[in-house]
C-alpha cells in the first residue's frame, strides 16, 4: 500500500498551515509571491524598508480575504534582522503554523568591471548574500526549534551564466545558490529544507525602466531565451508555491531554474 493521497492530489500545495515571511515584498517578484501565497491560504509577514509600499500590498491581500503583517526591515542590517526574528517569534506564540522564509530582497545591477566601486560591491553583497544568510540564520533558529521549516532563496540565471557588466551580480547570485546548498546540508537533519529559485530577466517595474534605457542589451537577452520572451513575476509564483508547500517536502539543496530555457 502506498502513501499517496489520491482523494485530493492538490491538497499538498495548499498553504493554509503556513506563516510565510517575504523579504523585498513591496514590489515586483516579492509582491507577486506575497499576494499569491496569501490567496493560497498562508498568513504573510511583509518585509521591506518601504512601509508605505508594504501598506499597499497588505491592503491588496486584505481585499481578497487574506492576512498579512508588516515588519519594516533593512536586510543589510543585522540588528533589524534580529528584530524581525523577534517579531516572528511573537506572532508564532501558541501557534502551530509552519514557518517559511523567502529571501527575495535584491535589485538588478549592471556595470563594467572598471567602473564598479567598493560601495557598489558592498551594497550588492550586503543585500543579496549577507541579507539572505542572516535572515536564514535568525529565522532558521525558530524553524529548528519547531523541527520543520522552509527557506526559499532568490538566485538568478546569472548564478551560472555570464555577460559583460554582470560580474558583481553574477558573483552575488552564485553565492546565494551555493549558500542554499550549504544550508541544506547543515539543516536537513534538523527538518529545515532550503532551496532557491533562479529566474531569467523578469519584467518588474524596475526592470522595465532599465529596458527602456538599454533596449539593445535587453533585446540581446531576449534572444537567448528559448521561449522568446521575458518572465513576468506571475510566472514564478508556481515555483514559489511548490517550494513553500508540503508538496516539496522531499526537496532540498536545489536551485530551480525558471528561465524559459535561458540556461540550456
Amino acid at each position: 500500500m502506498n502513501d499517496i493521497a489520491t482523494d485530493d492530489p492538490l491538497a499538498s500545495f495548499r498553504l493554509d498551515d503556513r506563516l510565510i515571511i517575504v523579504t523585498g515584498a513591496s514590489e515586483g517578484i516579492g509582491r507577486a509571491f506575497a499576494e499569491s501565497f496569501a490567496h493560497a491560504g498562508a498568513s504573510i509577514v511583509l518585509v521591506s524598508r518601504r512601509r508605505e509600499k508594504l501598506e499597499e500590498v497588505r491592503r491588496a491581500i486584505a481585499e481578497r480575504g487574506g492576512r498579512a503583517e508588516i515588519v519594516p526591515t533593512d536586510v543589510r542590517r543585522i540588528d533589524e534582522i534580529c528584530a524581525l526574528a523577534k517579531a516572528v517569534r511573537e506572532l508564532l506564540q501558541h501557534d502551530n503554523r509552519k514557518l517559511v522564509l523567502v529571501n527575495n530582497a535584491g535589485f538588478g545591477f549592471s556595470k563594467p568591471v572598471a567602473a564598479v566601486t567598493e560601495e557598489d560591491w558592498n551594497t550588492l553583497f550586503d543585500t543579496h548574500a549577507k541579507g539572505a544568510f542572516f535572515c536564514s540564520q535568525q529565522v532558521g533558529a525558530l524553524m529548528i526549534e519547531r523541527g520543520y521549516g522552509k527557506i526559499i532563496n532568490m538566485s538568478s540565471t546569472w548564478s551560472v551564466a555570464t555577460q559583460a557588466g554582470k560580474s558583481v551580480y553574477c558573483a552575488a547570485k552564485a553565492a546565494v545558490s551555493q549558500l542554499t546548498a550549504a544550508l541544506s546540508t547543515e539543516w536537513g537533519p534538523l527538518g529545515v529544507r532550503v532551496n532557491a529559485i533562479a529566474p531569467a530577466t523578469t519584467t518588474t517595474d524596475s526592470a522595465k525602466e532599465r529596458l527602456l534605457k538599454e533596449p539593445a542589451r535587453f533585446e540581446q537577452l531576449r534572444s537567448r531565451i528559448k521561449l522568446g520572451e521575458f518572465a513576468k513575476p506571475s510566472d514564478l509564483v508556481g515555483a514559489g508555491i511548490y517550494l513553500a508547500s508540503g508538496a516539496s517536502d522531499f526537496v532540498t539543496g536545489q536551485t530551480l531554474f525558471v528561465d524559459g530555457g535561458f540556461t540550456t
